[in-house]
């Protein structure tokens, strides 16, 4: 390592996702398009058919994408769609909630939860991409306590059915 070069490069010292997009090209086109991301480099395979790593700035956060690699995964596909879904999702604070959904609908995304304005002070909704990554997308819209929030969830517990 020289001396100018620094264990963890300037901008990337937060945990940064890595998204196995299926395909990445397409995804990283639908990233711009719904979320305003911007491309910063990619990396093609031997070929030249797949992406090997690609990196994208959301806003200050960055996220890693890749094809699927089944051959270098023990033969496992780790996409969303091959998983048949994700227990993760993406959070991100916008100006406006509604219009950021709107967006994301216009550039191909599904809406899984309609925006709602919820009881810990947010304006909220949650949109699936087409590759199958979930982005919750909100706007804060009132400060709570611990408290009004914890008040708020049990009210809006009691019509909820029993799991």
């Amino acid at each position: 390592m020289s001396k100018s070069t620094q264990p963890i490069p300037p901008g990337q010292e937060n945990l940064i996702p890595h998204l196995c997009c299926d395909p990445c090209g397409e995804a990283i086109e639908f990233y711009k398009k719904a979320f305003g991301a911007q491309e910063l480099h990619r990396m093609l395979s031997p070929d030249g058919k797949k992406i090997m790593h690609a990196a994208m700035r959301f806003g200050n956060s960055f996220v890693f994408l890749a094809d699927d690699f089944p051959e270098y995964c023990n033969g496992k596909s780790q996409s969303p769609k091959a998983l048949k879904g994700t227990p993760v999702t993406f959070h991100q604070y916008v100006v406006d909630c509604d219009a950021a959904i709107q967006r994301a609908l216009d550039a191909g995304a599904t809406v899984l939860m309609p925006a709602y304005d919820m009881f810990w002070g947010d304006r909220y909704g949650v949109v699936t991409d087409p590759f199958g990554h979930n982005w919750a997308l909100a706007t804060h819209i009132k400060d709570l306590t611990p408290e009004e929030m914890q008040a708020g969830m049990m009210e809006m517990m009691k019509g909820a059915p029993a799991q």
